[in-house]
């Protein structure tokens, strides 16, 4: 937004905020916020920065836990939200080296700014361009209580299908039957307003929205695409979208979840990820002699990720949550493959790309319980990595597989590689799969290692509590 320490004065004064918000990322993918009132701005915070506790961001230990955060000026945006009119800048973290600051290896963001210097660096492209599609659902209640006797959830949605019955208050019939959302019309798509209000303060803040629809998931699941952008500059939309959406859920008592798998017998949320790439103006996925119109960096492109897909999934698809969605029926993907219009494919080429700045191929299994600064940054090295080892997607084995994988016979399925079934089995490849992240000291052997006790932690922590499932299945043995 700024590129002028001048021009956030002359914004300031014009507009008459009142105070300054800085967002600083953790290592989980939320924002930290601290405040300044605007009298307080000057010239010398977006050099020196603010100091910090970086073992509370789950970065440094707490004896080395010293750090700076300075403010990105260009990614300035008014927050439509606060009572006091405010100005946000995400930051850069920094750590003290001696008397000087120099940028932390580890920060989310400049992790992204190193991937795309690298990508630029190699030759293969100068930009790289991502476009998201979130998918999450809006509901109205939602409470959870896990204690050592006692362990409950209970999650509503007005439109939902078990709510036809309801009596008690006047029911005016318009419950969305189970799988049944699919872009649906008014006056069934009860949260078509909450969009539109989220899309206007999008767009408002520099995160152009494509489209908004109802998605399949019958109680209150919807989908937001963005148009595409850069890696750096898409994990920062991804982080307002996310922010904006929360907001505006809790200004209209309602409450969203990006969870993957909310609700054990409906549509999972996944966060289906876009990738072009581009050399100049010269898309590079295009040839119309290739398969589904994919030049051969595209294929090596799409290699690379299936390769590696195990491995990224450490950093796409972080929870335990996550492995619950990708499961065989949901069009959730199982199976390490590729095709066209086949969403039961990892990485699916849409069909309706056709012209050569169109073309690209989507992949299916991240979803937005990532970081998505980390999670772009592990993709798009993938991609880097099977472009410059021409890793050819049809001779790996990966396909292409015009049909739907599920309904393959089990001795032609088990030929296929399978995503892996839990966080457990991600760790284990991704500590047996690291070297292509740690290419020009983008991704550290700090946070690789940092991430594989945290995910693997996650894995026994929920792993060893008791389900109420197994109580009915198991308590009268």
């Amino acid at each position: 937004m700024f590129k002028e320490y001048s021009e956030i004065i002359e914004f300031c004064k014009n507009k008459d905020v009142k105070i300054i918000d800085f967002k600083i990322i953790d290592l989980d993918g939320r924002w930290h916020r601290l405040s300044i009132p605007v009298q307080k701005l000057n010239k010398m915070l977006f050099s020196e920065g603010i100091g910090f506790d970086g073992s509370s961001y789950g970065f440094l230990t707490v004896e080395k836990s010293d750090m700076v955060f300075v403010p990105d000026m260009s990614t300035a945006f008014i927050d439509p939200f606060n009572e006091a009119l405010t100005l946000n800048f995400i930051a850069n973290i920094y750590r003290l080296k001696s008397e000087t600051r120099v940028r932390f290896e580890d920060d989310p963001r400049f992790i992204a700014e190193k991937v795309e210097k690298y990508l630029c660096e190699c030759g293969i492209a100068d930009k790289s361009l991502l476009g998201p599609e979130f998918e999450f659902y809006v509901l109205d209640h939602i409470s959870y209580k896990n204690e050592i006797n006692h362990m409950e959830v209970l999650i509503d949605s007005g439109q939902a299908e078990w709510n036809s019955g309801l009596s008690e208050t006047k029911n005016i019939g318009l419950s969305v039957g189970c799988h049944g959302g699919y872009h649906l019309d008014s006056p069934y798509d009860s949260s078509y307003n909450f969009r539109n209000k989220v899309t206007l303060f999008l767009e408002e803040n520099n995160v152009p929205v494509k489209y908004h629809h109802s998605e399949n998931g019958g109680p209150g699941q919807v989908e937001i695409e963005v148009n595409f952008a850069p890696l750096l500059e898409m994990a920062d939309r991804t982080m307002k979208l996310k922010y904006i959406l929360k907001n505006t859920a809790k200004l209209e008592n309602k409450t969203i979840t990006f969870m993957p798998k909310p609700f054990a017998n409906e549509s999972g949320n996944g966060m289906h990820i876009h990738i072009q790439l581009f050399k100049g103006d010269d898309p590079l996925f295009y040839d119309k002699n290739g398969y589904s119109c994919l030049s051969k960096t595209a294929l090596y492109a799409i290699g690379g990720i299936l390769k590696h897909a195990a491995a990224i999934m450490a950093f796409t698809n972080p929870s335990t949550n996550s492995y619950k969605r990708l499961v065989p029926g949901y069009e959730a993907p199982v199976n390490i493959c590729f095709g066209t219009s086949n969403r039961s494919a990892v990485i699916r080429i849409p069909g309706y790309a056709t012209s050569p700045d169109k073309k690209r191929f989507e992949l299916r299994f991240p979803d937005a319980t990532a970081n998505p600064y980390l999670a772009f940054s592990a993709v798009l090295l993938a991609v880097i990595h099977g472009i410059n080892n021409k890793i050819d997607a049809n001779k790996e084995g990966f396909g292409p597989f015009d049909i739907n994988v599920y309904n393959i016979e089990e001795n032609e399925k088990i030929k296929i590689k399978s995503l892996p079934h839990n966080l457990l089995e991600v760790a284990e490849a991704l500590q047996k799969d690291h070297e292509f992240l740690l290419v020009d000291k983008i991704f550290t052997k700090n946070l690789i290692d940092n991430q594989i006790e945290k995910i693997k932690k996650d894995h026994y922590f929920i792993n060893r509590l008791p389900h109420p499932e197994e109580f009915k299945k198991y308590y009268n043995l």
